[in-house]
């Protein structure tokens, strides 16, 4: 009998964001992601929002002591291998957040600083911005801002390609491990981004851009593909490779697909991976 007493496992990601009731984003597009990627998926529910693919009509915040319960009855008797961090509506419940990680010691953290959805809508109140950098920044492996973001972290805005390496570099200086800047808010035929980590050159990114207007979602996607390759083994650059590759195929599959009267979300199912099992570590 072939490994018969020989326990396995998934590979388990965290996500700990808000919910997208239209499905594109959030921990729907999270969850999405972890599965067609082979991984097992979990939630810990920051906010719910009443949202489609026109935008946001409401927002219903969780108290920060239920997400840290969320949180301590996954990890407790699940565990994770990779944590993908979304929408923060408050400082209060950063600062539940940071200490869920110290209190587990929760590996491969992937901050996404999200701050307003695709139509605009702002998802963070002003004080947990600087909550997030001062409590989030040194405890994540990498955070992936888009220009947007980037603009509000620090206080100024990101207006071309040639300033991009810049706010990266500022990004890290604030506190950051690795920063993912995000350049698909610019015009232009090339979609750039900018990969920047301590001790290590810079690496320029570039694909074409998709002609659609599908995107709903992209930077959730992509966030959540980095943990869960970070959770598989590759390192930084590689996982950022695989997971840029990822969020490009998905947003070719769906270009042409029509969901909602707006800005409709990728095809995250349009290759599933086999689930990924490995031996149960001592």
């Amino acid at each position: 009998m072939k490994n018969a007493n020989r326990a396995q496992e998934y590979v388990r990601i965290l996500t700990i964001a808000g919910s997208d009731s239209g499905g594109g984003a959030g921990i729907q597009a999270d969850l999405k992601t972890f599965a067609a990627l082979g991984c097992y998926g979990m939630s810990a529910i920051t906010a719910l929002t009443a949202q489609n693919t026109q935008g946001v009509s409401a927002i219903h915040a969780a108290p920060a002591d239920f997400l840290a319960a969320q949180i301590d009855a996954v990890v407790g008797d699940i565990g994770a291998h990779a944590v993908k961090i979304g929408m923060l509506h408050s400082a209060e419940v950063v600062r539940a957040v940071a200490q869920a990680i110290d209190r587990h010691a929760l590996p491969h953290v992937v901050l996404d600083p999200v701050m307003t959805s695709a139509s605009g809508a702002a998802l963070i109140e002003p004080d947990a911005v600087q909550a997030l950098v001062a409590e989030l920044f040194p405890r994540a492996a990498l955070i992936t801002p888009n220009l947007d973001e980037a603009a509000l972290l620090l206080g100024r805005p990101v207006q071309g390609a040639d300033e991009m390496l810049g706010a990266a570099q500022a990004l890290l200086q604030m506190g950051a491990h690795a920063v993912l800047l995000k350049g698909g808010h610019l015009l232009g035929e090339q979609v750039i981004d900018v990969l920047i980590e301590r001790g290590a050159e810079p690496q320029a990114m570039q694909h074409e851009r998709v002609d659609t207007r599908n995107l709903h979602g992209a930077g959730c996607t992509l966030s959540s593909a980095l943990a869960v390759f970070l959770a598989q083994g590759l390192p930084l650059r590689l996982a950022t490779e695989a997971a840029r590759s990822y969020v490009l195929d998905a947003i070719k599959e769906g270009a042409l697909v029509q969901t909602g009267q707006g800005v409709g979300p990728l095809n995250h199912g349009f290759s599933p991976r086999a689930t990924v099992l490995r031996p149960v570590r001592p």
